[in-house]
């Protein structure tokens, strides 16, 4: 009897360099063109030598909004694509449904059928262009930039709570951004609001909060300006109905339509990712498993923490693919 097996695609935070070539090297040792017609695909949209890009960047270069984009989706697609090439019909696994963290979700609507490929490359690399530009915009001017912090240890009502009572006091700019876990929820803000913050949220008895190595308060409404900026690139796009369950980031809930889908990824861009009402919705569908399909592990670690008993497994690389299907 064939598995439930549901994919889990990773977002922006989850690159590292050399990424995905392992995957691309293996395709082309078993003379399969998928993964590389994949790769010469995202390299046209882009205009970037994707293959260049993955083995020479630095970690630094990695970390910018419009190359990790195109980049992490590349390997999100490329993972799906190395399980559906070395499955058979003995141990075969097919998505049986999918979700993507933040920008993830781009890769998770491809699968789905709701997006091509070139319209999901041509989606993500507008998308971190638009992200990018609010990023240097905000460094020209001299400011410091807005930004994100993970509070761990307070339950996200009371985080919730506490971000509505300071805001009713007088604090501008801070917003839930990443609903991560029930141990952790991600926040984002300007940078006046970050530093105040951080040291209420420890005063309000949080176990530790960490400020993230990102360029910009994603999920937020201080990226209105880039969800302004996307539109234009969104309108050119067909959103097809779903051919698979999908579940959207803004409400944690099943996709519907690809009129919906349409809708929901450009709120995505201003709103929280609601990652454990995601889970949670995936977890009442009962799958046998849950694959993170795409670079790291961070998923499994939030999947870990969320309490549901379904596994969740690596596939983000050759070796993690090839264990799973023996």
């Amino acid at each position: 009897m064939s598995k439930k097996i549901y994919y889990l695609f990773p977002g922006q935070g989850a690159q590292y360099q050399g990424m995905a070539l392992d995957l691309l090297e293996s395709g082309r040792s078993m003379s399969d063109k998928s993964i590389s017609t994949l790769f010469e695909l995202a390299s046209d949209i882009t205009g970037l030598n994707m293959e260049d890009i993955l083995k020479n960047s630095s970690a630094d270069e990695l970390k910018r909004t419009d190359l990790s984009q195109p980049t992490i989706t590349l390997a999100n697609l490329a993972a799906a694509k190395y399980i559906e090439i070395k499955s058979s019909e003995e141990n075969g696994i097919n998505a049986s449904g999918c979700a993507g963290f933040s920008l993830g979700e781009y890769a998770a609507l491809a699968i789905a059928g709701v997006i091509s490929e070139k319209d999901c490359f041509f989606l993500v690399t507008e998308r971190g262009k638009a992200m990018q530009k609010v990023i240097d915009d905000i460094k020209a001017s001299g400011k410091t930039p807005p930004s994100m912090s993970a509070v761990m240890g307070l339950n996200p009502s009371v985080i919730e709570s506490l971000i509505s009572e300071w805001t009713k006091n007088g604090l501008k700019d801070l917003y839930a951004a990443n609903y991560n876990s029930p141990k952790q929820v991600a926040i984002s803000g300007s940078a006046a609001a970050l530093d105040e913050a951080d040291k209420l949220f420890m005063e309000a008895g949080a176990r530790r909060v960490v400020r993230l190595q990102v360029g910009a308060p994603f999920h937020s409404p201080l990226l209105k300006d880039a969800a302004d900026a996307f539109t234009p690139a969104l309108e050119k796009v067909q959103f097809n109905d779903p051919k698979i369950p999908v579940f959207s980031n803004v409400t944690g809930k099943q996709i519907q339509s690809g009129a919906e889908a349409k809708s929901l990824a450009l709120r995505q861009i201003v709103e929280s990712v609601r990652w454990t009402d995601v889970e949670a919705s995936i977890a009442g569908d009962k799958p046998d498993c849950v694959l993170e399909t795409g670079p790291g592990k961070v998923l499994q670690g939030l999947w870990r923490d969320s309490g549901i008993e379904i596994p969740c497994h690596a596939a983000g690389t050759a070796t993690d693919i090839e264990e799973l299907l023996k």
